[in-house]
Protein backbone atom coordinates (compact mmCIF):
# COMPACT_ATOMS: atom_id res chain seq x y z
CA UNK A 1 0.00 0.00 0.00
CA UNK A 2 2.84 2.53 0.67
CA UNK A 3 4.59 2.17 -2.09
CA UNK A 4 1.22 2.45 -4.35
CA UNK A 5 0.41 5.79 -2.72
CA UNK A 6 3.92 7.21 -3.04
CA UNK A 7 4.09 6.49 -6.81
CA UNK A 8 0.51 8.42 -6.81
CA UNK A 9 2.12 11.50 -5.12
CA UNK A 10 5.11 11.47 -7.53
CA UNK A 11 2.97 11.43 -10.51
CA UNK A 12 0.52 14.13 -10.16
CA UNK A 13 2.85 17.14 -9.79
CA UNK A 14 4.72 15.93 -13.06
CA UNK A 15 1.36 16.14 -14.31
CA UNK A 16 0.62 19.77 -13.02
CA UNK A 17 4.24 20.88 -14.37
CA UNK A 18 3.07 20.22 -17.94
CA UNK A 19 0.14 21.52 -17.56
CA UNK A 20 1.65 24.89 -16.97
CA UNK A 21 4.53 24.73 -18.90
CA UNK A 22 1.41 24.53 -21.63
CA UNK A 23 -0.60 27.47 -20.79
CA UNK A 24 2.69 29.70 -20.75
CA UNK A 25 3.09 28.80 -24.68
CA UNK A 26 -0.45 29.67 -25.16
CA UNK A 27 0.07 33.23 -23.22
CA UNK A 28 3.58 33.78 -24.60
CA UNK A 29 1.50 33.30 -28.35
CA UNK A 30 -1.10 35.25 -27.42
CA UNK A 31 1.13 38.10 -26.29
CA UNK A 32 2.97 38.84 -29.92
CA UNK A 33 1.93 42.10 -31.47
CA UNK A 34 0.52 41.85 -34.94
CA UNK A 35 2.34 43.71 -37.59
CA UNK A 36 2.17 47.88 -37.15
CA UNK A 37 0.97 49.37 -39.91
CA UNK A 38 3.18 52.08 -41.77
CA UNK A 39 2.72 54.14 -44.83
CA UNK A 40 5.21 53.36 -48.16
CA UNK A 41 5.26 54.51 -50.98
CA UNK A 42 6.50 52.13 -54.22
CA UNK A 43 9.41 53.99 -56.50
CA UNK A 44 8.58 54.65 -60.34
CA UNK A 45 11.08 56.87 -61.71
CA UNK A 46 9.33 59.71 -63.90
CA UNK A 47 10.27 62.61 -65.76
CA UNK A 48 10.56 65.70 -63.35
CA UNK A 49 10.63 69.66 -64.32
CA UNK A 50 13.50 70.47 -62.17
CA UNK A 51 13.94 74.62 -60.85
CA UNK A 52 15.83 76.18 -58.67
CA UNK A 53 14.11 78.92 -56.39
CA UNK A 54 15.92 81.92 -54.97
CA UNK A 55 15.42 85.24 -53.71
CA UNK A 56 16.65 87.95 -56.05
CA UNK A 57 16.05 91.59 -56.33
CA UNK A 58 14.78 93.70 -58.95
CA UNK A 59 17.09 96.08 -61.39
CA UNK A 60 16.71 98.27 -63.86
CA UNK A 61 17.54 97.83 -67.33
CA UNK A 62 18.73 101.63 -68.16
CA UNK A 63 19.09 104.17 -65.25
CA UNK A 64 20.46 107.96 -65.42
CA UNK A 65 21.04 110.09 -62.11
CA UNK A 66 21.09 113.24 -64.11
CA UNK A 67 23.37 115.89 -62.35
CA UNK A 68 23.62 119.77 -63.95
CA UNK A 69 26.60 119.92 -66.22
CA UNK A 70 27.05 123.86 -65.33
CA UNK A 71 26.46 125.58 -62.66
CA UNK A 72 23.61 127.95 -61.84
CA UNK A 73 20.06 128.72 -60.82
CA UNK A 74 17.32 126.70 -62.13
CA UNK A 75 14.86 128.70 -63.69
CA UNK A 76 12.47 126.61 -64.66
CA UNK A 77 10.86 122.61 -64.27
CA UNK A 78 9.91 121.13 -67.78
CA UNK A 79 8.75 117.79 -66.81
CA UNK A 80 5.81 115.73 -65.00
CA UNK A 81 6.77 113.99 -61.81
CA UNK A 82 6.22 110.26 -62.32
CA UNK A 83 5.59 110.23 -66.05
CA UNK A 84 7.39 108.89 -69.34
CA UNK A 85 10.25 110.75 -70.49
CA UNK A 86 11.85 110.84 -74.16
CA UNK A 87 15.60 110.94 -74.97
CA UNK A 88 16.35 114.45 -74.91
CA UNK A 89 13.11 115.50 -73.37
CA UNK A 90 14.22 119.02 -71.60
CA UNK A 91 13.78 118.25 -67.91
CA UNK A 92 15.07 121.73 -66.70
CA UNK A 93 16.68 125.25 -67.21
CA UNK A 94 19.36 126.74 -65.89
CA UNK A 95 19.78 130.47 -65.86
CA UNK A 96 21.58 130.87 -69.49
CA UNK A 97 22.77 134.11 -69.19
CA UNK A 98 26.27 134.21 -68.18
CA UNK A 99 26.94 131.20 -70.74
CA UNK A 100 25.47 132.93 -73.11
CA UNK A 101 27.58 136.06 -72.74
CA UNK A 102 30.86 133.52 -72.54
CA UNK A 103 29.27 131.93 -76.29
CA UNK A 104 29.51 135.42 -77.60
CA UNK A 105 32.94 136.20 -76.34
CA UNK A 106 34.21 133.41 -78.08
CA UNK A 107 32.32 133.88 -81.11
CA UNK A 108 33.75 137.53 -81.12
CA UNK A 109 37.36 135.94 -80.58
CA UNK A 110 36.96 133.59 -83.67
CA UNK A 111 35.71 136.80 -86.33
CA UNK A 112 38.66 138.22 -84.58
CA UNK A 113 41.07 135.55 -85.44
CA UNK A 114 39.64 135.20 -88.44
CA UNK A 115 40.26 138.72 -90.15
CA UNK A 116 43.55 139.28 -88.75
CA UNK A 117 44.46 135.76 -90.56
CA UNK A 118 43.20 137.69 -93.71
CA UNK A 119 45.70 140.73 -93.62
CA UNK A 120 48.27 138.32 -92.88
CA UNK A 121 47.47 135.91 -95.83
CA UNK A 122 47.26 138.77 -98.70
CA UNK A 123 50.76 139.91 -97.32
CA UNK A 124 51.74 136.57 -97.12
CA UNK A 125 50.88 136.43 -100.72
CA UNK A 126 52.42 139.43 -101.82
CA UNK A 127 56.08 138.21 -100.58
CA UNK A 128 56.15 135.14 -102.27
CA UNK A 129 56.57 135.94 -105.54
CA UNK A 130 59.13 138.65 -104.56
CA UNK A 131 60.86 136.51 -102.15
CA UNK A 132 61.74 134.27 -105.63
CA UNK A 133 62.81 137.22 -107.07
CA UNK A 134 65.28 138.06 -104.40
CA UNK A 135 62.76 141.39 -104.29
CA UNK A 136 62.74 141.03 -99.89
CA UNK A 137 64.60 139.11 -97.97
CA UNK A 138 64.68 135.55 -96.72
CA UNK A 139 63.87 136.18 -93.34
CA UNK A 140 60.76 138.62 -93.97
CA UNK A 141 59.17 136.24 -95.91
CA UNK A 142 59.87 133.52 -93.44
CA UNK A 143 58.54 136.38 -91.00
CA UNK A 144 55.12 136.23 -92.83
CA UNK A 145 54.80 132.80 -93.01
CA UNK A 146 55.66 132.51 -89.38
CA UNK A 147 52.78 134.80 -88.63
CA UNK A 148 50.20 133.36 -91.37
CA UNK A 149 50.61 129.57 -89.63
CA UNK A 150 50.12 131.54 -86.02
CA UNK A 151 47.03 132.99 -87.38
CA UNK A 152 45.79 129.63 -88.13
CA UNK A 153 46.46 128.34 -85.11
CA UNK A 154 44.24 131.54 -83.23
CA UNK A 155 41.69 130.73 -85.87
CA UNK A 156 41.50 126.53 -84.15
CA UNK A 157 42.01 128.34 -80.67
CA UNK A 158 39.05 130.49 -81.21
CA UNK A 159 36.90 127.91 -82.85
CA UNK A 160 37.31 125.81 -79.92
CA UNK A 161 36.63 128.46 -77.26
CA UNK A 162 33.14 128.55 -79.01
CA UNK A 163 32.16 124.90 -79.20
CA UNK A 164 33.50 124.61 -75.43
CA UNK A 165 30.94 127.85 -75.36
CA UNK A 166 28.21 126.08 -77.36
CA UNK A 167 28.40 123.20 -74.91
CA UNK A 168 27.94 124.87 -71.89
CA UNK A 169 25.39 127.24 -73.02
CA UNK A 170 23.46 123.84 -74.13
CA UNK A 171 23.81 122.30 -70.81
CA UNK A 172 22.28 124.98 -68.97
CA UNK A 173 19.41 123.10 -70.69
CA UNK A 174 19.32 119.74 -68.82
CA UNK A 175 17.50 116.82 -70.68
CA UNK A 176 16.70 112.89 -70.12
CA UNK A 177 19.23 111.36 -71.81
CA UNK A 178 17.19 107.83 -72.18
CA UNK A 179 13.83 107.04 -72.77
CA UNK A 180 11.81 105.95 -69.25
CA UNK A 181 10.00 107.11 -66.37
CA UNK A 182 11.07 110.26 -64.49
CA UNK A 183 11.10 109.45 -60.65
CA UNK A 184 10.10 112.69 -58.23
CA UNK A 185 11.15 116.22 -58.18
CA UNK A 186 14.88 116.83 -56.80
CA UNK A 187 14.82 120.44 -56.67
CA UNK A 188 12.70 123.39 -57.08
CA UNK A 189 12.82 126.27 -59.29
CA UNK A 190 15.56 128.74 -57.66
CA UNK A 191 18.01 126.32 -56.37
CA UNK A 192 21.30 127.20 -56.88
CA UNK A 193 23.08 124.17 -58.62
CA UNK A 194 26.47 123.50 -58.99
CA UNK A 195 28.64 121.36 -61.48
CA UNK A 196 29.29 117.82 -60.95
CA UNK A 197 27.96 117.86 -57.95
CA UNK A 198 26.81 114.24 -56.35
CA UNK A 199 23.52 115.41 -55.73
CA UNK A 200 21.15 114.37 -58.68
CA UNK A 201 18.02 116.65 -59.65
CA UNK A 202 16.29 113.92 -61.33
CA UNK A 203 16.56 110.21 -62.04
CA UNK A 204 15.20 108.53 -65.12
CA UNK A 205 14.60 104.78 -64.81
CA UNK A 206 13.99 102.34 -67.90
CA UNK A 207 11.39 100.09 -66.10
CA UNK A 208 10.68 97.64 -69.87
CA UNK A 209 12.26 95.26 -69.69
CA UNK A 210 13.73 94.92 -66.05
CA UNK A 211 16.32 92.74 -64.76
CA UNK A 212 16.28 90.61 -61.64
CA UNK A 213 19.44 89.41 -60.29
CA UNK A 214 19.95 86.51 -58.23
CA UNK A 215 22.76 84.65 -56.14
CA UNK A 216 23.47 81.05 -57.51
CA UNK A 217 25.70 79.14 -55.62
CA UNK A 218 28.86 77.53 -57.32
CA UNK A 219 27.79 74.01 -56.08
CA UNK A 220 24.32 74.71 -57.89
CA UNK A 221 26.30 75.72 -60.83
CA UNK A 222 28.42 72.78 -61.02
CA UNK A 223 25.44 69.97 -60.56
CA UNK A 224 23.21 72.13 -63.53
CA UNK A 225 26.36 71.93 -65.73
CA UNK A 226 27.42 68.18 -65.10
CA UNK A 227 24.13 67.23 -65.21
CA UNK A 228 23.48 68.95 -68.80
CA UNK A 229 26.68 67.92 -70.02
CA UNK A 230 25.36 64.05 -69.38
CA UNK A 231 22.11 64.48 -70.60
CA UNK A 232 20.44 63.97 -67.93
CA UNK A 233 18.66 67.82 -68.39
CA UNK A 234 16.75 68.18 -71.15
CA UNK A 235 17.04 72.12 -72.22
CA UNK A 236 14.24 73.79 -71.70
CA UNK A 237 13.74 76.24 -74.66
CA UNK A 238 17.34 76.35 -76.47
CA UNK A 239 20.45 78.07 -74.55
CA UNK A 240 18.19 80.34 -72.75
CA UNK A 241 16.45 78.63 -69.75
CA UNK A 242 12.83 80.02 -68.77
CA UNK A 243 12.83 81.61 -65.25
CA UNK A 244 9.53 82.67 -63.39
CA UNK A 245 8.93 85.04 -60.60
CA UNK A 246 6.77 85.18 -57.30
CA UNK A 247 6.22 88.70 -55.89
CA UNK A 248 6.34 89.73 -52.43
CA UNK A 249 2.70 89.01 -51.69
CA UNK A 250 2.78 85.58 -52.81
CA UNK A 251 1.16 86.44 -56.04
CA UNK A 252 2.87 85.07 -59.68
CA UNK A 253 3.66 87.31 -62.02
CA UNK A 254 2.52 86.52 -65.32
CA UNK A 255 4.58 87.19 -67.95
CA UNK A 256 7.78 84.97 -67.65
CA UNK A 257 11.13 86.02 -68.36
CA UNK A 258 14.82 84.37 -69.54
CA UNK A 259 18.13 84.00 -68.34
CA UNK A 260 20.70 86.60 -69.90
CA UNK A 261 23.63 86.98 -68.07
CA UNK A 262 26.06 84.65 -65.63
CA UNK A 263 28.55 86.25 -63.78
CA UNK A 264 32.01 84.84 -64.79
CA UNK A 265 33.30 85.61 -61.56
CA UNK A 266 32.67 83.60 -58.30
CA UNK A 267 32.30 86.40 -54.68
CA UNK A 268 35.11 84.36 -52.48
CA UNK A 269 33.35 85.54 -49.13
CA UNK A 270 29.85 84.11 -50.05
CA UNK A 271 31.13 81.38 -52.28
CA UNK A 272 28.10 82.58 -54.79
CA UNK A 273 28.09 84.17 -58.22
CA UNK A 274 25.05 86.86 -60.06
CA UNK A 275 22.77 85.29 -62.39
CA UNK A 276 21.18 88.00 -64.08
CA UNK A 277 16.86 87.22 -65.80
CA UNK A 278 15.38 89.87 -68.05
CA UNK A 279 11.36 90.49 -68.01
CA UNK A 280 9.03 92.31 -70.10
CA UNK A 281 7.59 94.67 -67.31
CA UNK A 282 5.14 96.47 -69.95
CA UNK A 283 2.65 97.57 -67.47
CA UNK A 284 5.66 98.96 -65.05
CA UNK A 285 4.23 96.30 -62.03
CA UNK A 286 8.20 95.79 -61.30
CA UNK A 287 10.05 98.39 -59.57
CA UNK A 288 13.58 98.28 -58.74
CA UNK A 289 14.65 96.94 -55.69
CA UNK A 290 11.63 94.84 -55.38
CA UNK A 291 12.25 91.82 -53.43
CA UNK A 292 11.35 88.14 -55.26
CA UNK A 293 11.88 84.88 -55.54
CA UNK A 294 13.26 83.87 -59.18
CA UNK A 295 12.64 80.33 -60.30
CA UNK A 296 15.09 79.16 -63.14
CA UNK A 297 13.83 76.65 -64.94
CA UNK A 298 16.89 74.05 -65.44
CA UNK A 299 15.27 71.51 -67.78
CA UNK A 300 13.75 68.17 -67.36
CA UNK A 301 15.10 64.94 -65.55
CA UNK A 302 13.53 61.99 -67.68
CA UNK A 303 14.04 59.26 -64.81
CA UNK A 304 14.29 61.40 -61.64
CA UNK A 305 13.80 59.39 -58.56
CA UNK A 306 11.97 61.04 -55.97
CA UNK A 307 10.77 60.16 -52.06
CA UNK A 308 9.00 62.32 -49.72
CA UNK A 309 10.80 64.23 -47.03
CA UNK A 310 9.55 62.72 -44.20
CA UNK A 311 10.71 59.34 -45.43
CA UNK A 312 14.94 60.41 -44.80
CA UNK A 313 16.32 59.53 -41.58
CA UNK A 314 20.30 60.22 -40.71
CA UNK A 315 22.39 57.97 -38.80
CA UNK A 316 24.66 59.05 -36.41
CA UNK A 317 27.52 59.86 -38.99
CA UNK A 318 24.48 62.08 -40.24
CA UNK A 319 24.41 60.09 -43.84
CA UNK A 320 21.05 59.63 -45.33
CA UNK A 321 19.05 56.03 -45.41
CA UNK A 322 15.09 55.44 -45.28
CA UNK A 323 13.42 51.99 -44.66
CA UNK A 324 12.09 49.96 -46.64
CA UNK A 325 9.88 47.63 -47.09
CA UNK A 326 11.02 44.12 -48.65
CA UNK A 327 9.00 41.21 -50.39
CA UNK A 328 7.62 39.39 -46.86
CA UNK A 329 6.95 43.03 -45.36
CA UNK A 330 9.75 43.28 -43.71
CA UNK A 331 11.81 46.33 -42.94
CA UNK A 332 15.41 46.83 -43.91
CA UNK A 333 17.68 49.98 -44.37
CA UNK A 334 18.92 51.15 -47.63
CA UNK A 335 21.81 53.97 -47.96
CA UNK A 336 20.69 57.00 -50.66
CA UNK A 337 22.75 59.30 -51.96
CA UNK A 338 20.84 62.50 -52.17
CA UNK A 339 20.69 65.22 -55.17
CA UNK A 340 18.64 67.91 -54.48
CA UNK A 341 15.11 69.07 -53.19
CA UNK A 342 12.04 70.04 -54.82
CA UNK A 343 9.34 71.26 -52.75
CA UNK A 344 8.20 68.82 -50.13
CA UNK A 345 10.07 65.81 -52.00
CA UNK A 346 13.94 64.88 -51.94
CA UNK A 347 15.22 63.60 -55.17
CA UNK A 348 17.96 60.88 -54.95
CA UNK A 349 21.04 60.13 -56.85
CA UNK A 350 21.27 57.10 -55.94
CA UNK A 351 19.93 54.10 -53.63
CA UNK A 352 16.80 53.30 -54.88
CA UNK A 353 15.04 51.05 -57.48
CA UNK A 354 12.13 50.87 -59.40
CA UNK A 355 9.37 48.88 -57.48
CA UNK A 356 11.25 49.41 -54.04
CA UNK A 357 8.95 50.34 -50.83
CA UNK A 358 9.87 52.98 -49.15
CA UNK A 359 8.36 53.95 -45.45
CA UNK A 360 7.21 57.28 -45.06
CA UNK A 361 4.73 57.09 -42.37
CA UNK A 362 4.62 55.29 -39.05
CA UNK A 363 8.56 55.16 -39.14
CA UNK A 364 8.47 55.38 -35.51
CA UNK A 365 6.80 51.60 -35.49
CA UNK A 366 9.36 50.54 -37.78
CA UNK A 367 12.70 48.41 -36.74
CA UNK A 368 14.90 46.69 -39.14
CA UNK A 369 13.49 43.04 -39.66
CA UNK A 370 10.24 43.42 -38.20
CA UNK A 371 7.69 42.42 -40.02
CA UNK A 372 5.13 45.34 -40.91
CA UNK A 373 1.51 46.05 -42.99
CA UNK A 374 2.47 48.38 -45.40
CA UNK A 375 -0.34 50.70 -46.51
CA UNK A 376 0.46 52.09 -50.02
CA UNK A 377 0.21 55.90 -50.31
CA UNK A 378 -2.57 57.68 -53.23
CA UNK A 379 -2.75 60.87 -54.11
CA UNK A 380 -5.94 61.84 -52.70
CA UNK A 381 -5.24 60.09 -49.66
CA UNK A 382 -2.80 62.05 -47.04
CA UNK A 383 -1.48 60.47 -43.99
CA UNK A 384 -2.49 61.43 -40.98
CA UNK A 385 0.26 61.58 -39.33
CA UNK A 386 4.42 61.56 -40.56
CA UNK A 387 6.68 59.79 -38.24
Amino acid sequence: MRSTTSLSLKVIPLALLTLDLGGCKHENKAQQPPPQQVGVVTIHPHALKTSTSLPGRVEAFEQAQIRPQVGGLILKRCFEQGTDVKAGQLLYVINPAPFKASYDQARAQLLHARAASLSIKAQLERYRPLAAAHAVSKQDYDNTLSSARQAEADIAQAQANLDSAKVNLDWTQVRSPIDGRIGRMLVTPGTLVTAGQTTAIATVTRMDPIYVDVNLATSDMLRLRREMASGKLEKVEGNAASVGLTLEDGSHYDIPGKLRLTEVTVDPATGTMVVRAEFPNPDKLLMPGMYVHAEIAEGVDPKAVTIPQQALQRDSKGDPFVYTVDKDDKVAVRMVQLDHAVGSEWVLFSGLNEGDRVIFNGIQKAHPGAKVKPVEKTEDAKPAHAG
